[in-house]
């Protein structure tokens, strides 16, 4: 690590941000310490379609005893499904379970959001991975009759599925949200163009669907090969946390920064800031093309992410 950094510890970098839900916070974390912010959301999300489904998961959670354990793969997801339980008048009921069972959490950010209402997860993934629940699983004495599972997207994750009855214990899971494309494919594509061009000097990635999105638009259109080439050789590729950097790395994309212990915007930040201020004179963007750009002489009020 370098010597502590100045208020304009970007000045002169062009920095790429994919993010949706916080990316107001994270462009004014950049934006105080001089960077120029490229915002292109990669995708969003929304709650899902089945309600349902959803509901007819929280009814049996709070009711079924038998539902000793819940493996909580993301904050999003346990998020979701509070808020799904107070619109159906079920919030005190499910936040009660949520404190009465062994709570088992993939990474930090289930945590935080179980901290807001004054509950702690009881284990935490030996490595923040769905590989890492399992082994945790497996492990872990006397495990339940039924274990509920707070999933994220669409996603089946059968290998977790297939762990949890190799246990002979019942998967009870839930999908509370899904991912949707935010951008028009225009809008990526110039992002994709402007990161071949070498005109971004980093990229931060902070959940996985975002460099799938990327990947995707760049194969659509024949541009998958430069565009691995310009993260593996003239563009900083950033993730916020493990989870993050072990997509990037199976997806054979390098990481270059990685904020240790706290993952959350700020140290994110400061970790890029380092890293740059370690390699001068290395990926200094070219002339701004045409995707949305900030600029650092708008610097509004800084805050820490907390979700």
């Amino acid at each position: 690590m370098t010597a502590r950094l100045d208020a304009n510890a970007f000045a002169g970098r062009r920095i790429a941000l994919p993010e949706t839900r916080q990316l107001d916070v994270l462009a004014n974390l950049l934006l105080r310490r001089g960077a120029e912010v490229v915002r292109c959301p990669l995708i969003s999300m929304h709650d899902s379609p089945d309600q349902a489904a959803v509901r007819d998961w929280l009814d049996r959670f709070v009711s079924d005893s038998r539902i000793g354990d819940l493996v909580i793969l993301t904050g999003e997801s346990v998020a979701r499904l509070d808020a799904a339980a107070e619109r159906f008048g079920l919030q005190e009921a499910f936040r009660r379970r949520l404190a009465e069972v062994r709570l088992i959490v993939r990474g930090p950010k289930p945590g935080r959001v179980l901290k807001h209402w004054g509950i702690a997860a009881d284990v935490v993934a030996d490595e923040p991975t769905s590989a890492g629940i399992i082994t945790t699983l497996q492990r872990l004495d006397n495990p339940a009759a039924v274990v509920g599972l707070a999933m994220y997207g669409t996603e089946p994750n059968r290998p977790l599925i297939e762990a949890i009855e190799a246990l002979g214990t019942e998967p009870f899971p839930v999908w509370p949200y899904i991912y949707a494309s935010e951008s028009e494919t225009d809008t990526v594509l110039s992002l994709v163009d402007r990161l071949i061009a070498g005109e971004i000097d980093a990229v931060a990635f902070t959940s996985q669907p975002q460099i799938d999105r990327l990947l995707k638009v760049a194969r659509a259109h024949d541009r998958e090969p430069a565009l691995r080439e310009a993260l593996a050789d003239r563009t900083a590729v950033t993730a916020i946390g493990p989870v993050m950097a072990n997509r990037l790395t199976e997806l054979g994309i390098d990481v270059d920064v990685m904020p240790e212990g706290r993952f959350f915007m700020k140290p994110l930040v400061d970790a890029l800031a380092h890293h740059l201020a370690d390699h001068q004179g290395d990926h200094q963007g070219d002339q701004p093309g045409n995707a949305p750009t900030d600029h650092p002489n708008h610097r509004p009020q800084d805050r820490e992410a907390t979700s």
